[in-house]
């Protein structure tokens, strides 16, 4: 009987290098845009009790079609994690951090049972950042801000930054009788679906992408229309803060995310380089209710999650951050059996220097194409002789010097200055 041979399950997949490089070097370059912006790194569970995201919002695709739950072998009710505000609110609760407002980091896989599709996997990598225990609208700044740098980082140039602001308990209210009013009264020519979401949000309803919704969604009331004085005062303070940054956006007012706990301040980031419908690259946004609702005191906090398999894509479409080189600097070549090649590369990669080897005793020829195959800009030779006088063999695998015959204990001083370094 033949072996199972075993693929990567629906909707995920295998990140191999130089790809897996570039979602690091990804990762790092958001690290120290928020270690600049004082924000400290946050590491949660995987996975939850249920509840902590059934606090997500009960309208949301999220909870209802896409969570991987299941009951563990305790008889807990768990879910892999569809998205990690919730996680973050729940840890800052339990652990009630003294100083505010607490300003934390994150980077990491998310699962949602979705259709797969380009730069979409039902497990996803995002990273991202939640500030709690503020509702000063610069807070909201400095959160749009860092992710607006963070693409410029990159080099995408090709970013529009879409702003709403939801509102508060001061004047949701009226809103959603407005909104849901309109939209009853337009119900027949809604989506069964938008219908469905009809009875348990309507705001839900204005992120249908579907096309016979579009119509109805198009004269619906506005939330900008309907703010109270406070949260306009709000909303205004942080236009004005994006002005002041010089820091482009254009007021998008039908825009609610995809998650229910969003208040005030909302917004996404949409690559006009990707060519499809689906090119939010991330987004966000205030949740003041979420803290309280996981049991804590209540408490403000905003927050935004870009996608990494959506920006990397973005990047490829504007041709910006590419891979990082993985070619080892020298490739070490030993004719004496393999026992050298160990201690020069040691030497080597402990004094900054990235080296790899032939193994196994193949021949001169054998090693040479490995070496050529690896891309090394200097090899690193040793033969019988060499290794009996204490020498080494150094060569321009350009072509461009030649080879040159130096002494071993001068190696690590000959390669740092011919790496310039």
């Amino acid at each position: 009987m033949a072996t199972a041979k075993f693929q990567a399950l629906r909707g995920t997949r295998d990140i191999l290098s130089p790809e897996s490089e570039r979602q690091r070097a990804l990762v790092n370059t958001f690290a120290e845009q928020c270690h600049l912006a004082g924000y400290g790194h946050i590491m949660s569970p995987i996975f939850e009790d249920l509840g902590v995201f059934l606090r997500v919002g009960e309208s949301t695709d999220v909870v209802t079609k896409e969570m991987y739950d299941f009951e563990d072998k305790d008889g807990r009710r768990i879910a892999l994690r569809p998205e990690l505000t919730a996680s973050v609110v729940r840890a800052f609760v339990q652990h009630n951090p003294p100083n505010l407002p607490w300003k934390a980091w994150y980077e990491g896989p998310q699962f949602r049972h979705e259709r797969p599709q380009a730069g979409r996997y039902r497990q996803f990598s995002q990273v991202g950042i939640e500030v709690l225990g503020s509702d000063d609208p610069h807070v909201d700044v400095e959160v749009i801000a860092l992710g607006w740098r963070f693409y410029e980082s990159l080099g995408m140039q090709q970013v529009t930054l879409l702003l709403n602001s939801l509102g508060d308990e001061s004047c949701r209210p009226q809103y959603f009788t407005a909104l849901e009013t309109y939209l009853r009264d337009r119900a027949a020519d809604l989506t069964e679906a938008a219908r469905e979401t009809l009875e348990k949000n309507p705001l839900r309803v204005l992120d249908s992408k579907r096309e016979q919704d579009a119509a109805v969604i198009a004269e619906a009331p506005l939330m900008v229309d309907h703010l109270s004085a406070e949260t306009a005062e709000h909303f205004a303070a942080v236009r004005s803060g994006l002005e002041a940054l010089g820091i482009p956006y254009e007021i998008s007012p039908k825009l609610v995310r995809g998650l229910d706990y969003y208040t005030r301040t909302t917004f996404e980031f949409a690559s006009t380089a990707l060519e499809n419908a689906q090119n939010a690259v991330g987004g966000g946004g205030r949740y003041d209710g979420l803290a309280e609702s996981l049991g804590g005191k209540p408490t403000p906090g905003i927050g935004f999650a870009l996608g990494v398999d959506r920006i990397l894509l973005a990047c490829d479409a504007e041709d910006t951050f590419p891979a990082p080189s993985t070619v080892p600097d020298v490739f070490v070549v030993d004719l004496t059996g393999g026992g050298e090649a160990v201690v020069v590369t040691d030497r080597l990669r402990q004094a900054g220097i990235s080296a790899d080897r032939g193994f196994d005793g193949r021949s001169m020829k054998a090693q040479m194409k490995v070496a050529n195959r690896a891309g090394s800009p200097w090899a690193v030779i040793i033969g019988e002789n060499e290794l009996a006088e204490g020498n080494v063999t150094v060569r321009d695998m350009h072509g461009e010097t030649g080879q040159t015959l130096i002494s071993s204990a001068d190696l690590v001083t000959e390669l740092s200055s011919r790496l310039g370094r």
